[in-house]
């Protein structure tokens, strides 16, 4: 019994199938053996043997070893979540995704204006012909005759600072008064009123009359810009350039001991350093390779760097086409000597003074070449008013060039009309879908003019309606003068049904119409009003 109980219970476990076959041996055997015993008792009266069949004894099984060092039991492991059954799977398909709704596609609308060039004057910010303003200033302030602030767009400061200088008021050189400083500025606050330009020059030549050796010290002269600077800084819409004079007659920076190159480096870089954004011009190209220190031998291949301070570096011309090198302003060759300047004056005001009414250069067929190279833009009306005659007597012709539009004006009125840049509306293209919530504006804006616009100007689009009033205002990306000119998505949704005109307003300054630029088209295309062009028609349906 204990080899049954220890079988049965190896087969309880699973564990030994070989156990299993013995177990059943061994029970048929334990039934034979106690049927045989009983058929032998039976027989035995008989005397007679019965032959006990021979059993075959089956090996017995070797145990599995058993493991020396049983594993200890481990932890029943955390039971899991029943695994949620499979979804029957849907016999219909899923439907297809609807394809998301295309943006409309905004309408091209070219429009209809006229696109007509106009020879009028137009009086644009920092260009054109400049009128003489002479101020002196004092310690008790500064006098100018301020009837002199008219009609002309741009004005020369002509600035007799000779009561500063111990040359001129024979006790000492002196710093600018407080009340000096105060009445240059009134001036400025009132050109700014107007909407007007001005050079800045300042000089020690009493009344500008010509003297020379009227200088204060080294010192002083610089103490005088630092000074003055700082009045400056806070017209720089105001103003177009600093011319940085100070030395000899009229401050042409000539003639007098103190116009030496190191005097005038030091001038020089004393307005450049404390000036922020201002033009700083000096009279030769020589004092620009001095300041650089570069030489001739460098000119052609020689470029300022924009983050230089030198950048804003040029030059002015008081004696322009009077000779072949205008009157000692050029002094190695001319042709390149222009060119390197011309690098300058792509970003920068380039002008002065012609003379010398029987020089050749200043002849309508032949100074133009040179005027848009160096990209002039500015000269002074009265000097020399022979040579201004002799432009306003002088017809443009196709001697002149090949600009029809201007055969049979005069030299002045087509040297007048393009000195700086001069821009003329091409081609004016509105999208929009008929949605009109976003519009896109492209435009093709020329610019005809010996020069560049100088100074960026803040673009606002005008929507002006049947009334004519501004319906909106949308401010757009800053104008530096670009032909092709872009605004897209332009948030148009809260314009009402009706019928606009659409202006593009160019200005100085970042919120309204001060010192804007008018493009030089048909009047019917400038609202006076506005300051702005008009660039195209809308009606909104709604």
């Amino acid at each position: 019994m204990f080899m049954k109980n220890v079988l049965f219970s190896k087969i309880r476990k699973g564990k030994y199938f070989v156990a299993v076959l013995l177990a059943v041996v061994l029970l048929l055997a334990s039934v034979c053996s106690f049927g045989c015993e009983r058929a032998g008792g039976d027989n035995g009266t008989s005397g007679g043997t019965v032959e006990q069949p021979e059993i075959p004894t089956p090996e017995e099984p070797t145990d599995p070893e058993e493991p020396t060092d049983p594993e200890e039991p481990t932890d029943p492991e955390e039971p899991t979540d029943p695994e949620e059954p499979e979804k029957p799977i849907d016999p219909t398909p899923d439907p297809p995704e609807e394809p998301k709704p295309e943006e409309p596609v905004k309408e091209l609308h070219v429009q209809t204006l006229n696109y007509a060039e106009t020879t009028d004057e137009i009086a644009n910010p920092d260009q054109g012909f400049y009128t003489p303003i002479p101020v002196t200033m004092t310690e008790s302030g500064a006098t100018y005759s301020s009837w002199v602030i008219g009609a002309p767009q741009l004005y020369h400061l002509r600035v007799d600072i000779g009561a500063f200088s111990k040359a001129v008021n024979g006790t000492a050189d002196k710093e600018f008064t407080a009340a000096a400083l105060s009445g240059l500025e009134n001036i400025f606050k009132t050109l700014a009123e107007k909407e007007k330009n001005a050079i800045f020059r300042m000089a020690y030549d009493t009344n500008f009359a010509g003297n020379k050796d009227k200088e204060a010290s080294e010192k002083t002269m610089c103490r005088h810009i630092e000074q003055i600077s700082a009045v400056l800084n806070k017209y720089e819409t105001v103003l177009t350039a600093v011319e940085v004079g100070m030395v000899g007659p009229w401050g042409e920076m000539h003639t007098s001991v103190a116009a030496n190159p190191e005097t005038i480096k030091k001038l020089t870089d004393a307005y450049l350093s404390n000036t922020n954004a201002l033009p700083v011009l000096v009279r030769t190209p020589q004092m620009i390779y001095d300041y650089l220190g570069i030489t001739t031998d460098d000119i052609d291949t020689y470029t300022i760097a924009p983050t230089s301070k030198a950048y804003r570096l040029g030059m002015y011309n008081d004696g322009y086409l009077g000779s072949d090198s205008d009157l000692g302003t050029y002094t190695y060759n001319r042709e390149k000597e222009v060119a390197f300047v011309a690098k300058q004056t792509a970003h920068l005001p380039y002008g002065g003074e012609v003379v010398v009414p029987d020089s050749t250069l200043h002849d309508i067929d032949v100074c133009l070449p040179e005027m848009f190279a160096i990209h002039l833009s500015y000269l002074n009306i009265q000097w020399n008013d022979s040579v201004i005659d002799k432009w306003k007597k002088t017809n443009y012709t196709a001697a002149s060039g090949n600009d029809a539009l201007y055969y049979g004006q005069s030299a002045f009125a087509y040297i007048q009309n393009h000195m700086g840049y001069r821009f003329v509306l091409r081609k004016s293209t509105l999208a929009y879908t008929t949605a009109y919530d976003k519009m896109d504006i492209s435009l093709q804006v020329d610019n005809v003019g010996f020069g560049n616009l100088l100074k960026s100007k803040h673009a606002a689009l005008l929507f002006v309606n049947a009334s004519g009033k501004i319906a909106a205002t949308k401010k757009a990306n800053m104008y530096t003068g670009e032909q092709n000119v872009n605004y897209t998505n332009v948030d148009i949704s809260k314009l009402a049904a009706g019928e606009y005109r659409v202006y593009l307003r160019l200005s100085g300054e970042a919120s309204g119409s001060a010192y804007a630029v008018r493009f030089a088209g048909v009047s019917e295309n400038w609202h006076s009003s506005f300051k702005s062009n008009l660039i195209g028609k809308i009606t909104v349906t709604r």
